[in-house]
């Protein structure tokens, strides 16, 4: 969006994050003069760790596709995203000095592999900024209009930018401080929950398989009673001492907002290549070359070592048994516990471990077409604050991205 710059608009960004990193580059582009305060004396902290420290940055899809992985509140960010899509994020870093490339699911990640290429480009575009490192503790507001920030002093703006984040990694500055700004003028905050999650189980077997990857699996969580499908996934997990985690299960946990997780099931398909019938061919075929061996001894080329002695005691086969003694009947059940090994759940992890925060401030006290406020004039909101979140894949970057960038420019060129 093309709109005259107007170097007297004095612009407040809270938070610098990439919600806030981006309003700040983007409205500096515009001519606005820009303050940028973040209680952390180093910006980008969060933006570091994301993506395994690789940073997903977008994802390269059009804005159809893109809305489809967001399920709360996807038409809020039409415009915003066709203000500044997909497309224009990945122009911007390349711009900025950073190539990117296109992985699986259309994942955008810098070449280098690096999240710290992309937090030093967006330092950089930002540099012309001043950086004030210090907790604001008040949106300051007068007859409807926002006219500035307090810390331990009070500072005077044409405009604020709140991008303060979620409630998750609180470690690196997303302490849901922003909520208690907001709140405190008035707006309201949905209830607030942890999405993209690791999941927890009661299952002694996690603990036993802990440390241990899966990949190439298929991935569901169903309701266990009814058998109903909630969530369909391929690709990698793992076990840990509480449960499980890993790129399907942190996806799934976004289906699961408002459910009684204890009522669910994650069931993994080992071998998802092979229908029933092919996989009985394999264990026939197995068990033909192992036939003299005891059954435990007889997995090793199907299953990883540590998975064995848990899918011999699944089977309910004696593990000493010989494996040209094991029945059809011991064999098919064998298979089904390969091809549904189930995984009962309790809970999700803390929203201190969430990769983002399901619940924000409302999209109804929201203008979708410039992310004012509806309630103050001069306030603007971007990324994770905003009652909006997706699944994984680049598209909650997006998001914070494309937010900021509508936000900082009617900031940075309007004067309401």
């Amino acid at each position: 969006m093309s709109m005259p710059s107007n170097n007297e608009i004095s612009i407040a960004v809270i938070g610098a994050g990439a919600a806030g990193l981006m309003a700040a580059g983007t409205a500096l582009t515009l001519g606005a003069r820009v303050t940028l305060f973040d209680h952390n004396k180093t910006v980008g902290k969060k933006l570091l760790i994301t993506g395994k420290g690789r940073c997903n940055v977008t994802n390269n899809c059009d804005t159809e596709e893109f809305l489809r992985n967001v399920p709360k509140n996807p038409r809020f960010l039409y415009t915003a995203l066709n203000t500044f899509s997909t497309d224009d994020t990945m122009r911007l870093f390349d711009t900025l000095g950073v190539p990117l490339k296109t992985e699986r699911g259309k994942r955008v990640f810098p070449v280098s592999d690096k999240a710290a290429d992309i937090v030093a480009a967006l330092k950089e575009y930002v540099k012309d900024a001043n950086f004030i490192p210090e907790k604001v503790t008040k949106i300051l507001a007068e007859n409807g209009r926002c006219i500035g920030v307090r810390t331990d002093k009070d500072y005077f703006f044409d405009a604020v930018i709140l991008a303060t984040g979620g409630r998750s990694y609180p470690l690196t500055g997303s302490d849901g401080s922003g909520y208690r700004l907001i709140e405190a003028l008035g707006h309201t905050v949905t209830p607030l929950s942890p999405s993209l999650v690791p999941l927890e189980s009661i299952s002694p077997v996690c603990k036993e398989l802990q440390g241990l990857s899966l990949r190439n699996i298929g991935f569901k969580i169903i309701e266990r009673e009814s058998g109903k499908p909630l969530y369909t996934d391929f690709g990698e997990m793992m076990f840990t001492h509480f449960g499980i985690t890993g790129p399907v299960v942190i996806s799934g946990s976004a289906h699961l907002i408002h459910k009684d997780i204890s009522t669910l099931d994650a069931v993994i398909d080992l071998k998802p290549a092979l229908d029933e019938k092919t996989m009985d061919k394999r264990l026939i075929s197995d068990f033909t070359k192992y036939k003299n061996r005891d059954f435990l001894n007889a997995l090793s080329d199907l299953l990883p070592q540590k998975l064995i002695e848990p899918m011999v005691r699944l089977s309910g086969i004696d593990p000493r048994k010989k494996v040209n003694a094991i029945t059809r009947e011991e064999r098919l059940n064998l298979l089904k516990n390969l091809k549904e090994f189930r995984i009962p759940l309790s809970k999700t992890r803390p929203i201190s471990e969430a990769i983002i925060t399901s619940g924000g401030v409302s999209v109804k006290e929201i203008d979708p077409k410039t992310m004012m406020s509806r309630l103050f004039a001069n306030l603007y909101f971007a990324g994770e604050i905003i009652d909006v979140d997706a699944y994984t894949g680049g598209f909650n970057l997006q998001i914070a991205f494309s937010t900021a960038y509508l936000a900082a420019t009617y900031a940075a060129t309007e004067r309401n």
